[in-house]
């Protein structure tokens, strides 16, 4: 009897230990740096009901993450939107042209968050303003975290995420052609972002 409350002893002790080592190595925020090869923000819009086109840009930014305490996780990033993606080398002229996004004078976009709500384990809804087209909006984000662990190309914390959202392009004066094509535009992101050593 003796012997066997001893080894109950020895494993509750083992998950008491085990239970405070995972606490603690997760109990601090930690700074993550976007991967811009693997940062990406699609978008898609109706085509005067014919097709949905879509565009792809490259995205690049930093993102403080707290694994038990999520609501005090912050991300800001900007989007390159001169550097549009359509895959039609005369659909991008076109967009990048004032009539559209006008990159001369709206190189960039960025979104920086101002609260987290946990929705589920590993999804939330990420509040932020979006400055878009020289206008800037309040937007949510759907997140799901796919993962997190070490990358085995460059042995490098990462975390990755999947994101969508949608909004109305007008309400970042983008009027042309409506309605003929769609003034809602959705948005899928996908993200990773890996463990910033000098923070």
């Amino acid at each position: 009897m003796k012997k066997f409350i001893r080894n109950v002893a020895t494993v509750f002790s083992f998950i008491i230990v085990s239970v405070g080592f995972s606490f603690s190595a997760h109990a601090a925020s930690a700074t993550y740096i976007f991967d811009p090869n693997h940062t990406t923000v699609s978008w898609h819009a109706n085509h005067f009901g014919f097709s949905n086109p879509s565009g792809k840009w490259q995205a690049e930014g930093s993102l403080v993450f707290d694994r038990d305490n999520p609501k005090d996780s912050k991300v800001n990033v900007m989007v390159q939107v001169a550097e549009i993606s359509t895959g039609v080398k005369e659909l991008d002229k076109h967009l990048k042209e004032k009539l559209f996004f006008d990159v001369e004078k709206f190189p960039t976009a960025i979104f920086v968050s101002d609260k987290v709500t946990m929705t589920g384990n590993n999804t939330a809804k990420v509040e932020g303003v979006l400055t878009f087209h020289g206008v800037s909006k309040p937007i949510v984000l759907n997140v799901k975290l796919n993962k997190e662990g070490i990358n085995p190309i460059n042995n490098k914390q990462t975390v990755g995420f999947t994101a969508t959202t949608q909004f109305n392009r007008s309400g970042f004066d983008m009027n042309s052609l409506l309605p003929g094509i769609s003034d809602e535009v959705k948005i899928d992101i996908e993200a990773e972002a890996t463990l910033d050593k000098n923070v």
